[in-house]
């Protein structure tokens, strides 16, 4: 979960910070780049939180099997 939002900032960040001057297919390159690690990036979130989820339940579930 930590790496999908260093991800996220970074590829925003990246965003913000490109100087002006260049051709408009280097925006296009840039701006698809930064939209497509977005999503992987809300995707590797998703599935961190699945599993953090996941890995909360089971123990839960020992811990109520001990007691």
């Amino acid at each position: 979960m930590a790496l999908a939002a260093f991800m996220i900032v970074e590829w925003i960040n990246l965003g913000f910070n490109l100087a002006d001057g260049h051709e408009t297919s280097f925006y296009v390159v840039h701006g698809v780049l930064i939209a497509v690690n977005i999503l992987l990036a809300l995707a590797l979130g998703a599935v961190g939180v699945r599993g953090w989820m996941k890995g909360r339940a089971e123990v839960k579930t020992t811990l109520s099997d001990v007691t």
